[in-house]
């Protein structure tokens, strides 16, 4: 199993210095998110500052870009970073797609299908030099004249990680992709019970077995210098977990427990905008399945026997800020 660092907060010029230091510590990835900067930016400017350690996406949005801008954004960096780079795509929730970036929400898992065929067949182009003929529902591309094309590289293989929540998606991962990004809103029971099912059903399709892929988990977690900092961050992430259990794409996790109807009470809180008032709702019993926590030396081995046997690479829901407790969860995970 590896562990990895996800930078999720801050200006994209706190990057290079960032990405070091995570390699420096002994980190195996640097995970950039899309939320409130272009990741492509950031995973350049981490290519430029590192030398060892994996730059990928957690994620990029897969349905605001075409194939082809997401093919060129990869492949640049997958020959800046000699070969590190890990695509991460995700497709977003109706909302956001519709009414922040005013585009068509359409049938997410066949498109997000698409997406990940278009690009192997647009790298592979660029590779070989075949003719583009990629014909789909959503994508017909078919226009690649050598003015346009940026040509071999070393390392034209890119991993493409492919977000998923419920089965459909995680069924899509294993029968196109070559990872899973599990979102942090999980328990242990929702991967052994629903995700990784889901996941041999697409492999399966696709001939894989599953040490042909990677499943990739986002954690809840709530480090601390003691017990009392730790204690204060696992009550604080309560009005998180209670943000995306509102969301009603999240839904299968919640059921799964019993608590259908706490994301309905979350849901109805939400559309009234009493954001203030979701984290209560948010039980001991829910916070326990969800979050890890502990002392930043406790940290790594927990999540190590918590996730054995199920993740591949794990990484903490924590901005990493490079401060001194990082070391120390990296050294407790490999002990």
């Amino acid at each position: 199993m590896k562990i990895d660092a996800e930078f999720a907060l801050g200006d994209p010029s706190d990057v290079p210095a960032l990405a070091k230091r995570a390699e420096d510590i002994g980190f195996d990835a640097f995970w950039v998110n899309e939320t409130k900067h272009d990741p492509f930016i950031e995973l350049a400017l981490a290519a430029q500052s590192t030398r060892r350690i994996s730059i990928g996406s957690s994620i990029a949005l897969a349905f605001t870009r075409s194939p082809m801008e997401l093919a060129y954004s990869a492949w640049d960096i997958q020959g800046l970073s000699n070969g590190r780079m890990i695509l991460g795509l995700g497709t977003q929730v109706k909302g956001h797609i519709e009414r922040r970036f005013g585009l068509k929400w359409e049938s997410p898992r066949r498109k997000m299908r698409e997406v990940v065929l278009a690009l192997k067949s647009i790298w592979n182009t660029w590779q070989t030099g075949e003719r583009l003929d990629f014909k789909g529902r959503f994508y017909n591309l078919d226009l690649m004249t050598p003015f346009f094309s940026p040509g071999r590289i070393s390392n034209p293989r890119i991993p493409v990680y492919i977000a998923g929540v419920n089965r459909g998606m995680c069924t899509l991962a294993g029968e196109v992709g070559d990872g899973l990004h599990v979102h942090p809103l999980h328990t242990v029971r929702y991967l052994r019970e629903e995700v990784l099912p889901s996941l041999e059903r697409g492999l399966k399709s696709s001939g894989r077995e599953r040490d042909d892929f990677e499943v990739a988990a986002s954690v809840f977690a709530a480090p601390g210098r003691d017990r009392a900092e730790s204690s204060r961050l696992r009550e604080e992430l309560r009005g998180q977990i209670a943000f995306y259990a509102s969301t009603r794409t999240y839904r299968q996790v919640m059921d799964l427990h019993a608590w259908g109807e706490t994301a309905d009470r979350l849901h109805e809180l939400s559309m009234a905008g009493r954001w203030e008032e979701m984290g209560r709702e948010v039980n001991d019993e829910m916070l326990s399945e969800f979050v890890v926590d502990g002392r930043w030396e406790e940290i790594g081995s927990r999540i190590r026997e918590r996730y054995s046997g199920i993740a591949d690479r794990v990484r903490l829901y924590v901005p990493f800020d490079g401060n001194e407790g990082w070391g120390k969860v990296v050294t407790g995970f490999h002990d």
